[in-house]
């Protein structure tokens, strides 16, 4: 009875929305895709993100949904009372103001991961103050449409409307989730990826949900919307259906969607006078989202530049508010000239925040402020040493874990490390950030294989060893940013990370250039000094038996040439010398003159060295050899290398050096990892043959001259 005749049948629709009948196949096809796009918006919404919202969030989501609506009324009676204007245009002028206010957390959240910061500061609270005016202006859109169509045709339908959605929501709450759960335990069960049939049999439930959103009278794409919002987010089924629909829509279908849309809007109806109008409406939207986010924003003591870009972000609107003027065209609340000019203005107002917001708000340049020098150089020898240690896979479990064990935890000069293990961010809509140590959120450590792992390291090691877990779900263009945050909050001296190639339990050599990119974000960006561990042992071998249970002794070795990345990996392998059962030798490379312009390098280098050469002699370290190699190009490096490949279970090296040096000329055409430097990138070549681990390491950069200068004023001071 509510269903297509209640719009006064579909043909009436499509020739009023649709004027050109030869675009009826693509039109289906396009609004398909829309229908299957706004499923997955609802799965990739967590609603959690509410629960979990601060004050902060909630007010900047409220503001931002109230302000925009309260300026839009006041401006449009006034447009109506004093400005002479097209009749059809003055009926619906209430009803564009009121549209244009609106905000979607979908568009938002797709716009932070465009640019990147989707697990930035700012872009964390944008999603949850989003997901909080977004869900404001889907309750109110949804009444409006509910009203407006009672008052069209049926007056009294009203509440059989509103019992009618009562009883969709009812039925998917209690039957259709709790079918899926029944599916996500099945696939858990059997421990293998979800079977075709359940996708299959959600896929039913999607267009039964559309078809009885249809058939109450509502918009068909609420009832997907609906059905998406209860999916279990997150692998293995929201993650599953993402991976299989999302790119055929992105790709095929929501394209079409665009070309049909374009293809309505025709400019040269446009009057001048009307245009005018509407973009006053678009800016007084523009200016209410704005203010209603940056004077909250302000109150709880943010920054002015990340207010103002927060307020831009909240401002920006897409292809779930077309969706929406779209279905408002349907029921003749706006008529098609007021749509062209509506988008028209969200493609200006959207278009021009992106650059503003890309030139003003860069999230890493608060990594950078810092004037503390956070390096194990410069940290206190006998005392705490923090560490930030990042995992991808569990196959590099075990070469952190001895590599915790080498670097000499002691009662009187004991190890706290944070362990992130990094996830790639799929099937939802907004990253996580897991405090295990807080025992918050679903995901619980005791599930987690790596964290139980270095939980028993921590219990064999209680009076050493402590340890902090953290879990970060986050894409892989931004996960950079939660392991410098953590790393900046921590005040750790150095994070390690994996390198992206690793052997498997077969020997087997898996690499991911996605972790490539993820290792050289953190290098340029990191608060603290770096280490990038390259694992080239297969896990059967018996070198990567725990140093605990190793009765012979764990060989390091160390090639310094010059520079603050070399005297960092020194530092820290002056700290593994000091460990009972490592072996440790330093070859310092010597050329015949040194024609380095630094002098105050070379002041630095033997400096440091000799300051290690005190220790060891001081220290009562037995195992421990200092010896000097005089070179005289690339190939006596080489020839150096070679003698040490086989030698060493691992070995330290600096990152960066003069790369006009004699020692390396010719080198730089041949380096495969620039990330790894040009030493450590020839010992991790393939045509290396030594089965060593290796600890590519840099430090801290605050600028190479500032840094420079006041290592060479604390030298001097001393």
């Amino acid at each position: 009875m509510l269903g297509p005749s209640f719009y006064g049948g579909d043909s009436l629709v499509l020739e009023a929305v649709f004027p050109f009948k030869s675009f009826y196949v693509s039109e289906t096809f396009a609004f398909f895709g829309c229908l299957v796009f706004m499923f997955l918006v609802g799965v990739k919404m967590d609603l959690t993100i509410i629960q979990r919202s601060g004050r902060k969030a909630m007010a900047i989501g409220v503001l931002a949904f109230i302000s925009p609506l309260f300026i839009n009324f006041i401006l449009a009676s006034y447009l109506k009372n004093s400005i002479d204007m097209d009749l059809q245009l003055k009926n619906s002028l209430t009803a564009i103001g009121a549209f244009q206010a609106s905000s979607s957390f979908h568009v938002i959240a797709c716009y932070l991961a465009d640019t990147n910061l989707l697990n930035s500061d700012i872009g964390r609270l944008a999603l949850s103050s989003s997901m909080i005016s977004g869900m404001l202006s889907w309750l109110a859109l949804v009444v409006v449409f509910m009203v407006q169509q009672t008052s069209n045709r049926q007056q009294d339908a009203l509440p059989w409307m509103a019992l009618c959605m009562v009883c969709m929501i009812i039925l998917v709450i209690y039957i259709l989730r709790p079918i899926m759960l029944w599916i996500i335990e099945q696939t858990n069960n059997s421990g293998r990826v979800i079977k075709e049939g359940y996708v299959l049999l959600v896929f039913l439930m999607l267009l039964f949900c559309a078809l009885f959103s249809e058939f109450v009278g509502q918009h068909f794409m609420l009832g997907p919307m609906i059905l998406g919002l209860a999916v279990p987010d997150g692998p293995p089924l929201g993650t599953a259906l993402v991976d299989k629909l999302d790119s055929f829509v992105s790709s095929i279908m929501l394209p079409c969607y665009f070309v049909i849309s374009g293809a309505r809007i025709n400019l040269s109806e446009i009057n001048m006078r009307s245009a005018w109008i509407v973009q006053v409406l678009a800016l007084g939207s523009f200016l209410g989202k704005l203010i209603g986010t940056v004077l909250p924003s302000l109150y709880c003591k943010m920054p002015l530049v990340d207010s103002l870009s927060l307020g831009l972000i909240m401002s920006t609107q897409g292809i779930a508010d077309i969706l929406t003027l779209q279905h408002a065209m349907l029921l003749f609340i706006i008529d098609q000239k007021s749509y062209a000019m509506m988008v028209v203005a969200m493609m200006v107002v959207t278009g021009t925040i992106s650059p503003i917001v890309k030139i003003i708000y860069n999230p890493s340049k608060k990594y950078k402020s810092t004037s503390r020098r956070r390096t194990i150089e410069h940290a206190c020898p006998s005392g705490e040493l923090r560490l930030l240690v990042c995992i991808h896979h569990h196959d590099n479990t075990p070469s952190i874990i001895n590599l915790l064990e080498v670097s000499n935890p002691t009662i009187k000069s004991p190890i706290y490390f944070y362990l992130l293990h990094l996830h790639q961010l799929t099937g939802r809509a907004s990253p996580l950030f897991i405090d295990h140590q807080n025992g918050s959120h679903h995901d619980s450590q005791r599930f987690n294989p790596i964290i139980n792992a270095f939980q028993i390291y921590q219990k064999y090691n209680y009076d050493k060893v402590s340890m902090n877990a953290f879990t970060s779900i986050a894409p892989y263009v931004s996960m950079h940013d939660d392991v410098c945050m953590l790393a900046l909050e921590k005040r750790v001296a150095m994070v390690i990370v994996p390198f992206h190639e690793w052997r498997t339990l077969n020997g087997i050599v898996e690499s991911m250039n996605q972790i490539r990119g993820v290792n050289k974000n953190i290098l340029s960006k990191a608060p603290c000094s770096v280490g990038i561990l390259i694992d080239r042992v297969s896990l059967q071998s018996t070198a990567t038996m725990s140093m605990m249970n190793r009765a012979d002794l764990y060989k390091v070795g160390m090639l310094f040439v010059e520079g603050a990345d070399d005297r960092e990996a020194l530092a820290y392998a002056t700290r593994m010398a000091e460990h009972p059962m490592v072996a440790l030798t330093v070859v310092r490379l010597m050329l015949p003159e040194s024609k380095t312009e630094h002098r105050a390098e070379l002041i630095l280098d033997s400096e440091m060295l000799n300051e290690f050469k005190r220790i060891m002699e001081t220290s009562g370290i037995q195992h421990c050899v200092y010896e000097e190699e005089m070179v005289k190009d690339c190939v006596g490096l080489i020839n150096v290398i070679r003698t040490m490949e086989q030698n060493y279970d691992l070995m330290l090296v600096g990152r960066r050096h003069d790369g006009e040096s004699e020692l390396f000329q010719g080198l730089n055409e041949w380096n495969e990892y620039p990330e790894l430097g040009i030493i450590g990138d020839m010992f991790a070549s393939t045509d290396f043959s030594g089965a060593v681990a290796m600890l590519v390491v840099q430090q801290q950069t605050i600028g190479d001259d500032e840094d420079l200068l006041d290592d060479f004023r604390c030298l001097m001071e001393e």
